[in-house]
């Protein structure tokens, strides 16, 4: 299979499985010609990394993961692990955003919206950066 087969295939871009390629995630067959020539165990690990990137692994999560899928003889403990490694790290990202809705909705509250040039909005985002550099 070509690279422009193997991306409708897998719903990656051309350039991510180059890129995937790249950092050894896949390593498909070359031709006499020089063009890669993927089998069914290519897009069968494209497709896996790319559900495993829409539900924001990383990278480094990525080739642990493959790894273990990799391994037949693996625990399903050190998967389970990982998985709950970027479950803590998604939890802490959307404390982090609630706490950003937070602010921000009160600012949006306490800002008139109207002709006036006085905006809470702008005083805090100015005092932010006084406070930070002092």
């Amino acid at each position: 299979m070509n690279i422009g087969d193997v991306a409708e295939a897998s719903g990656l871009p051309a350039k991510t499985i180059r890129y995937y390629e790249e950092i050894g995630f896949v390593r498909p067959e070359r031709g006499r010609n020089g063009y890669r020539d993927f089998g069914e165990n290519e897009v069968h690990k494209l497709t896996f990394l790319a559900r495993a990137r829409s539900l924001g692994f990383t990278i480094d999560d990525c080739r642990t993961l493959l790894s273990l899928y990799e391994d037949r003889g693996r625990a399903s403990s050190d998967v389970k692990a990982v998985a709950e490694h970027h479950l803590r790290r998604i939890n802490a990202k959307i404390a982090e955003l609630e706490g950003l809705r937070s602010t921000l909705a009160r600012l949006v509250a306490r800002c008139h919206g109207d002709d006036r040039p006085d905006c809470p909005i702008l005083d805090d985002l100015a005092a932010s950066g006084r406070r930070r550099r002092t």
